[in-house]
């Protein structure tokens, strides 16, 4: 497992629970993928420092599809998140969305 400084555990415990109020009431709220989305998107910027205008892209093109976000640093990817709403019970098929999706950026890339 990865060492994390103390410091930026506390950091990172703190912020998360920042959003913990956030997400129960989105929970209640049984608020839709969109919703979502926004929430992750400002969990990103101030739980891992993101910039969100720059550095995270909604609906990012793969292959004649999409994935909900990517994160992107200095025009490189470096990570797809897909997202769902929150009361959603995921089933197969949205683990196979995620599997398609990593296998249509794996073709795409020169290796």
């Amino acid at each position: 497992m990865a060492n994390i400084p103390k410091r930026v555990a506390e950091r990172l415990v703190a912020t998360i629970k920042r959003y913990q109020p956030i997400l129960g009431d989105a929970r209640k709220r049984d608020v839709g993928e969109a919703d979502i989305v926004t929430i992750v998107k400002d969990m990103l910027a101030d739980v891992f420092g993101y910039d969100k205008y720059t550095e995270v892209t909604s609906e990012y093109a793969i292959r004649g599809t999409y994935c909900d976000l990517a994160t992107c640093i200095d025009g490189v990817l470096q990570a797809l998140i897909e997202v769902k709403a929150i009361g959603l019970d995921l089933k197969d098929a949205h683990s196979k969305q995620a599997v398609d999706t990593h296998v249509s950026i794996y073709q795409t890339c020169a290796y």
